[in-house]
């Protein structure tokens, strides 16, 4: 059971910073495993020391949790003493002291244009509701927790655009391209047919608690088709749309800036990452442009020293 003080600050996150469900069920599920922590080794939630949190991160390495998993459970146990010290539960914070686990960069997975098309296509022919969640995720870049609870407000058709709230309730919006609109348009159709009472959803489900389609059900219906066109399951996931969907506007020349706004990056350097895409690019570029290149045609006869 929680420290009433930690529901406390999780129901701050929820309503003040105005944090995705999502968030708070991560942020508690690392702030249990804390505090299970501090229990065994009879130390005190609020009476901690920079060199405890070592301890605990050492703890974590020890039961193999990656850089990227230490990280992330320090992220929430800082933005938890970060709200006590601004309540006075503690006179400093000891995560002052602590530095963040170096993670090594690793570069977004994403599918080649030809990949994603195969996959569009092959929706397109059998399942409406897919094919639309892939034009949208691939057009936009949406987040999947932002694609599949999306309310049906969002669209306007006349605009062609997303209205998207996305993390830390910012709001963006999203233009759409003529493929996306058309097969939203067409959704909308079906949705109506199919719809047995009113929604406030986009993507309405009766098997979900939240009414709308769950990434987890998104998720085994990419996998599934996937493996029906022959593509590697292990490639295909919600996620990596969004990952497509930025690397190919930049191997297209389109401006990070524009590339940030759209995915509502709240840093650019966040979407930097995906300039990954950019020595392939720049290579043929060379190849094609410099003047010293050439064709085998037109190879120097004398080749022979």
């Amino acid at each position: 059971m929680l420290h009433p003080r930690i529901d406390a600050f999780l129901e701050m996150m929820r309503a003040e910073r105005g944090a995705s469900p999502n968030t708070i069920v991560a942020y508690q599920r690392d702030l249990i495993d804390f505090e299970a922590y501090l229990d065994r080794t009879n130390l005190d939630l609020f009476e901690l020391e920079g060199i405890h949190l070592k301890g605990y991160l050492d703890y974590l390495q020890k039961q193999q949790a990656s850089p990227k998993t230490q990280g992330r459970h320090l992220s929430a146990i800082r933005e938890f003493y970060r709200f006590a010290y601004s309540e006075n539960w503690v006179k400093e914070n000891p995560c002052d002291y602590v530095e963040s686990p170096k993670i090594p960069k690793s570069l977004p997975k994403y599918l080649t244009e030809k990949e994603v098309l195969d996959l569009i296509y092959s929706a397109k022919a059998e399942n409406v509701r897919l094919y639309t969640l892939m034009e949208l995720v691939y057009a936009s870049g949406l987040r999947v927790s932002e694609l599949v609870g999306l309310p049906l407000t969002a669209f306007n058709p006349t605009e062609k655009h997303l209205f998207v709230v996305g993390k830390g309730s910012k709001e963006r919006l999203v233009p759409l391209n003529e493929h996306a609109t058309k097969a939203l348009l067409s959704w909308l159709i079906c949705r109506e047919r199919k719809l047995k009472r009113p929604s406030k959803w986009l993507f309405p489900s009766s098997l979900s608690k939240s009414g709308h389609l769950t990434r987890g059900a998104f998720f085994k219906e990419l996998k599934k088709l996937a493996l029906e066109i022959g593509l590697d399951p292990e490639k295909v996931f919600p996620h990596v749309f969004r990952h497509s969907f930025a690397s190919h506007l930049v191997a297209h020349n389109a401006d990070l800036r524009s590339v940030q706004k759209m995915l509502g990056h709240a840093d650019i350097a966040t979407t930097e990452i995906y300039t990954h895409i950019l020595p392939d690019r720049l290579k043929k570029i060379v190849e094609k442009s410099h003047p010293l290149a050439y064709n085998s045609s037109s190879k120097d006869k004398n080749e022979d020293c």
